[in-house]
């Protein structure tokens, strides 16, 4: 049998295993799933949950703010991301104009000055906006928040959009973590999904940011891509490694065509098949834990002095709309079109479409049109679901204390159903706790979906776990 060595002390993860788990399930950046918000949910049932949390005496934990910003010069073939594609400068300048509404109706709940943690500018494409647009958005954000001194200030970045001065530019403003947009570095693979970025771009911003200090790089690969092979993922693996970031994000390409207009252009003929999939996963593995990075769950892998990967090793690792983060867990607020955030026991979304999005904000409305606030059992099961995904492990004493049920019973036939997941080494079961095997981190969403209420009435939507 195929295995990949996770390090010299470790037991091989088999091929086959990985094959078995090929199937549909959630990422579990929240629970329950964006697919469970509802409509009935709206900007009345968000503005309470701001008040609440505005009247809880300071005793909230320090926000998190997500900015999105659609915009993209081009459009990626493969992209599932909420985006417009225009190269329409001002449209930039016009949606700045809306966030500024958005943002004060948000701070007339809060109230001025709430204090800040961790900020994220996400997309489509936050380096569509040019410095001088970034620095508006930021000079907004600071005349509205509390920025706490060292906090995370990261942003998203495709390379064909940027060169050293505009990093120097970001820098200035404020960022210390970047996350670049590579995918893949074979021509023929950026070709068949229309993008094309040299190597040798993203070699010299690396080596620009690095020069200019930012203290955590990132960078986002996809493996299942349309004429991707062995060889030509080698050569990317190789090229990574040697370009070495703190981070590294590798996602596996999901084609819903049905659901995502772009991925119609992709021919469906040159995507991998499923072995070949599974197998490109479990040499990136091998490369990625050889090369000596940590495996931090999912689909990120981390240097050693990382904070992720620090984080993780103290079990202070946390999940939320934008993946595996270090900063305690809490609220969220999300701005822009179709952002999702968390406050309290909510989750939220705004308007899909920038013309919705828009006429809310005429109207002097939040554009939040749906989300979910969340029973009892999903916060017990949010509560189990992060904590395995997070810290690999679940506490039946402290968990049942914690909701005030016995976990045992509670979950009974949830029990049953990690028989097998035990018997193939994936978890480890005692009278105490369940615990994920080291093995059973890179299945970890597998082990998740066992706890999802949810999770079976609706898998075609999801990626595939592995």
């Amino acid at each position: 049998m195929s295995s990949v060595a996770l390090d010299p002390a470790s037991p091989a993860l088999p091929i086959d295993l990985l094959r078995q788990f090929d199937v549909p399930g959630p990422r579990y950046t929240s629970y329950p799933t964006a697919d469970r918000f509802v409509e009935a949910f709206g900007a009345g049932d968000y503005l309470q949950a701001l008040r609440r949390r505005r009247d809880s005496g300071g005793q909230a934990a320090p926000l998190s703010l997500y900015v999105h910003i659609p915009f993209c010069e081009s459009l990626c073939y493969y992209c599932a991301c909420n985006k417009v594609v225009t190269r329409h400068r001002e449209r930039g300048r016009q949606y700045l104009a809306y966030l500024a509404r958005e943002i004060a109706l948000q701070v007339a709940q809060l109230g001025r000055g709430a204090t800040v943690s961790q900020l994220h500018l996400g997309g489509g494409s936050p380096t569509f906006l040019d410095d001088a647009e970034l620095g508006e958005l930021m000079a907004l954000l600071h005349r509205s928040f509390l920025f706490e001194p060292g906090g995370e200030r990261s942003i998203e970045i495709d390379p064909r959009t940027v060169d050293a001065q505009r990093l120097s530019s970001l820098a200035t403003l404020g960022f210390n973590r970047l996350s670049f947009g590579v995918q893949d570095f074979d021509p023929a693979v950026q070709q068949a999904v229309h993008r094309i970025q040299p190597a040798s771009q993203v070699f010299a911003l690396m080596a620009a940011a690095r020069a200019l200090g930012f203290e955590s790089i990132n960078v986002d690969l996809i493996y299942g891509l349309p004429r991707q092979n062995d060889a030509s993922f080698e050569r990317t693996l190789a090229q990574i490694r040697e370009l070495r970031p703190d981070r590294i994000a590798l996602y596996a390409y999901a084609h819903l065509p049905e659901r995502f207009k772009p991925q119609r252009r992709i021919v469906a003929e040159e995507l991998p098949d499923a072995v070949a999939r599974v197998r490109m996963l479990a040499r990136a593995i091998d490369v990625l834990t050889a090369a000596g990075y940590v495996y931090i769950g999912m689909d990120h892998f981390a240097l050693p002095d990382d904070p992720l990967a620090v984080a993780k090793r103290h079990g202070r690792l946390q999940r939320d709309f934008q993946g595996y983060g270090t900063r305690p867990d809490g609220d969220l607020v999300a701005l822009g079109v179709s952002a999702i955030g968390r406050v309290g026991a909510t989750y939220s979304q705004n308007a899909k479409t920038l013309d919705e999005y828009y006429d809310h904000l005429d109207q002097g409305r939040l554009p939040v049109v749906r989300g979910l606030a969340l029973s009892r059992d999903d916060l017990l099961r949010r509560a189990v679901i992060m904590a395995l995904m997070c810290r690999g492990r679940i506490d039946f004493d402290a968990m049942g204390e914690a909701y005030a049920v016995d976990f045992r019973d509670y979950f009974a036939a949830e029990f049953a159903a990690l028989g097998p997941l035990a018997a193939q080494g994936v978890v480890r079961l005692s009278d105490h706790d369940v615990t994920v095997t080291e093995q059973g981190w890179f299945l970890v969403r597998a082990v998740a979906m066992v706890f999802d209420r949810y999770a079976q009435a609706n898998r075609t939507r999801f990626s595939r776990l592995v």
